[in-house]
This record gives C-alpha cells, structure tokens and sequence, in this order.
C-alpha cells in the first residue's frame, strides 16, 4: 500500500517529519526541488553563522540519513517516495560546505548544478539510484549527485577566477 503521509502524520513521526523535509517533501509540485530550495535556505544561516556545527550538523545527518529515509520509505511503502527529501537536504548542505566562495552566485550555482545532477543522474548517480536498496540507496544518489556539482563548481571556479 502506497500512502503519502500528511502534515499531521509528520508531527506524530518524528522520523517522517525529518525524512519529508520539515514538511517541503508534502509539496504537490516538484518536491525534490521544494525539498532542495527549503533545505539549503534554512542551513545558509546556520552555515554562515559557525562552519563546524554546520559540518556537524552534515556528518550527522549523513549518518543518519539512511535510517530517516528508510524508515520514510518503510511508511510510506514506496522505495523512494517523491516527498522524501531529506536527501537532498543533505546533499544540498554538503554542496554549500564544498563551495570556493559564500556568495548567493554561488550558491544559485550549487542550487542548480546539484537538481541537474539529481535529476539527470548520468552514471553512477543512475546506478545507485536503480541498484543500491533501502535507505543507503536513497542517500547515496544524492550524495553522489552533490560530489558531481562541488567537482563543476570547483571547475568553474578555477576557469573563471
């Protein structure tokens, strides 16, 4: 059974309140990029604010994003549900962490470099995504998706600057 869980199912889940981005994931248009936009607009202030709880907060969130995103997946009986972005908030912050210069250029260049990776997803970004199971599968996609866009942005900063 498919189901989509709704704001309230999020406050009584902790797990589903995380693995659904704060709720961004509800989003009926584009949730991925919802998820994305929302997840890097509230870590910049946090990231601007103190580089290593914001690479605390990072290595955390890697390390549990398995979990959340499985246990979200679990739920709502979808290997990986649309809504689930928790992803990509991760991968988003790791891209932000990564970037030569903080700057909204660059980071509108993080923004749109890491949804074209994610939803492009050439190889091995599609591998993981078809190949890797449950919730390591659903982080690793983004994660890989966000080594690809720092790996762009950092070319694009060697040429230009």
């Amino acid at each position: 059974m498919t189901r989509t869980p709704t704001f309230k199912d999020l406050m009584k889940h902790p797990v589903l309140f995380l693995g659904f981005g704060l709720g961004s994931g509800l989003s009926s248009k584009a949730p991925g990029t919802v998820g994305t936009l929302f997840g890097g607009l509230i870590f910049l202030p946090l990231m601007l604010w103190s580089q290593e709880i914001a690479w605390a907060l990072t290595i955390v969130g890697l390390l549990l994003g398995s979990r959340i995103c499985g246990q979200s997946a679990d739920w709502s009986g979808v290997h990986d549900h649309g809504g689930i972005v928790w992803d990509e908030f991760v991968a988003m912050w790791l891209v932000l962490l990564c970037l030569p210069e903080q700057n909204w250029q660059y980071w509108l260049l993080a923004f749109v470099t890491f949804r074209f990776f994610d939803i492009v997803k050439p190889w091995p970004i599609s591998w993981a995504d078809r190949k890797v199971a449950g919730g390591l599968g659903i982080m690793l996609d983004d994660i890989i998706a966000a080594c690809y866009s720092i790996i762009i942005i950092w070319a694009v900063f060697r040429l230009f600057a």
